[in-house]
């Protein structure tokens, strides 16, 4: 689990740290994009090598796993979307109270649509998994998601006054 916590937490400190300008830019999409997929073939290793899943089970989990990834990207994005909003609105000080009500409820709406792909895929998962797997699976998720959420809540600065 150190290793996909210092991989975790790199991309996190990437993401963060890269000028919202910089990754506006065509090399630093790619460097973002890059630096994604190489987070994903990792964290699908650290799962393959946690679940210790016989053959037969790891052949009907990857195509459910593919998509359920698939499907949190595209909450993943817009979340990132929202952070990537109050960086610049930040940087630029052009927060009011207006701004900062519409990225309380965009963050909200859309940590509540990554939990409900996350929560949506538990009987596909189970179906495929026996419960102890399929929990220890959201074990993972969850250690990994709140390495991510600690990262940045460690880099995003609180809203001025």
């Amino acid at each position: 689990m150190k290793i996909a916590r210092m991989l975790i937490a790199g991309a996190a400190t990437l993401f963060l740290f890269t000028a919202p300008a910089a990754r506006a830019d065509e090399a630093g999409k790619k460097t973002m994009d890059t630096v994604r997929e190489a987070l994903r073939a990792d964290k699908k290793a650290l799962v393959a090598s946690t679940l210790q899943m016989t053959d037969a089970e790891a052949k009907a989990f990857w195509p459910i796993y593919d998509k359920y990834q698939k499907d949190l990207i595209t909450e993943n994005n817009k979340l990132y979307q929202v952070i990537e909003e109050y960086a610049l609105a930040y940087n630029k000080n052009k927060l009011d109270d207006a701004k900062a009500l519409d990225i309380v409820h965009r963050y909200f709406s859309a940590d509540e649509a990554r939990s409900k792909v996350r929560s949506s895929y538990v009987s596909q998962f189970s179906k495929v998994l026996p419960g102890l797997k399929v929990a220890r699976f959201y074990q993972i998720e969850n250690k990994l998601d709140a390495v991510v959420r600690y990262e940045m809540a460690e880099r995003i600065p609180l809203m001025k006054q």
